[in-house]
């Protein structure tokens, strides 16, 4: 490998799956592995969106930072969750979507060799961003329990040390599922005001739980308000992948040098998609649009739930998705990957370098199957164990 930074980034066997679903040209295949969804977007951004294409001054690199009806958009739902005014000109800056805000925020805040904080198992993505940055990842172990997963708040607040940069959370946690509440935040202000560390918030899926609670936002919290740097995206609320639009949210100083990463980086995001992004977020329906969404996928999740029901599945609170316990079947992630695709006709990521617990997990995505056809789940799984 020609560069040190890539040497520990193996990437996140998500798009191995997905390349071999698709060379397989087979409608039957139930494509779990992936963080796709076939639930509509919100009226208001389809309508916003055509108009757009037809819009001159939307097929342009300016304004650099996000239009202002976004970045409007944008603060006023951020601060509505977080309990707090954020000033779009000042406190909120536009990306290519999420993944790139959380790069981009890596990329101001951690110096080469400081630790960032994380939980496992966690998305690879979020993995290998940290690597890329040049910062050691420090893992929080999470518990499955019957119930579904749980991390301990006086761990999470211990990993914090005299050389860790940031603190990255997200709630639902990618990919099992676990929600954070006011209790790991509070035990996280104390810690990152000791060491003087950021917390760096993926919000990305924080409105998709299956509790009906509002989310926890660790920005509510007077004692983490300037520490917080939250990073969305109209991804998976939305369900605007194809746009690839994100927003990152904070203190006015960080953002100046999250600005300067993104000009350096990116550059801006993408232009016909911005009006439509503004519109889904400040749409009059925009909350019961994101419950009748939560509900579909709620709906979805219960019907692998049902159809695996004598397997090692762990229970997710929230998210896309949810993992099962490989080892205790007697096989690896990638072994019983490979038997469900070539006999069950079932795509599905094994969780290798999704943090230290990774290598015993399969996840499973319930956002892109319609309940009618999850059903027989269980026959096909059955039928792939017996190979």
């Amino acid at each position: 490998m020609p560069v040190s930074r890539l040497r520990d980034i193996p990437g996140i066997g998500v798009d191995v799956v997905g390349d071999a679903a698709d060379a397989l040209h087979d409608p039957d295949i139930l494509r779990l592995e992936n963080l796709d969804t076939d639930v509509r977007p919100p009226a208001a951004a389809l309508a916003a969106t055509r108009e757009a294409v037809d819009d001159d001054s939307a097929n342009s690199y300016l304004p650099f930072q996000g239009r202002r009806s976004l970045l409007e958009a944008v603060a006023s739902h951020v601060g509505r969750i977080a309990g707090r005014t954020y000033d779009p000109v000042t406190q909120c800056v536009s990306v290519a979507g999420g993944l790139n805000g959380i790069l981009n925020a890596l990329l101001a805040t951690v110096e080469p060799g400081q630790e960032v904080v994380l939980c496992d198992p966690v998305y690879a993505g979020l993995v290998n961003r940290v690597r890329l940055a040049g910062g050691v990842t420090r893992f929080v172990p999470t518990v499955p329990t019957g119930k579904g997963w749980t991390v301990d708040p006086e761990q999470l607040a211990a990993a914090v040390g005299p050389n860790t940069a940031a603190v990255l959370m997200m709630g639902p946690l990618m990919p099992t599922g676990l929600v954070l509440d006011d209790s790991h935040w509070t035990a996280l202000a104390e810690a990152c005001e000791r060491h003087d560390a950021w917390l760096i918030y993926d919000a990305a899926m924080e409105r998709i739980r299956f509790d009906g609670r509002p989310p926890s936002h660790p920005a509510r919290l007077d004692a983490l308000a300037e520490r917080t740097i939250t990073v969305g995206a109209a991804s998976k609320e939305l369900r605007m992948i194809g746009w690839r639009v994100g927003w990152v949210v904070g203190p006015a100083d960080i953002l100046n040098d999250i600005r300067l990463v993104g000009l350096t980086n990116v550059v801006c995001q993408v232009g016909i998609a911005q009006e439509a992004v503004a519109a889904a977020l400040s749409a009059p329906d925009a909350d019961a649009d994101m419950a009748a969404a939560t509900a579909e996928w709620q709906r979805r999740c219960e019907a692998i739930l049902h159809e695996l029901a004598d397997f090692p599945l762990v229970r997710p609170h929230g998210g896309w998705s949810l993992l099962l316990d490989t080892a205790e079947l007697g096989l690896t992630p990638a072994e019983l990957s490979d038997r469900l695709l070539t006999h069950g006709k079932v795509a599905a990521t094994p969780m290798n370098g999704w943090g230290p617990s990774g290598d015993r997990y399969l996840r499973f995505v319930f956002a892109n199957e319609p309940v009618d056809r999850l059903t027989g789940l269980g026959h096909r799984f059955r039928e792939a164990l017996s190979h």
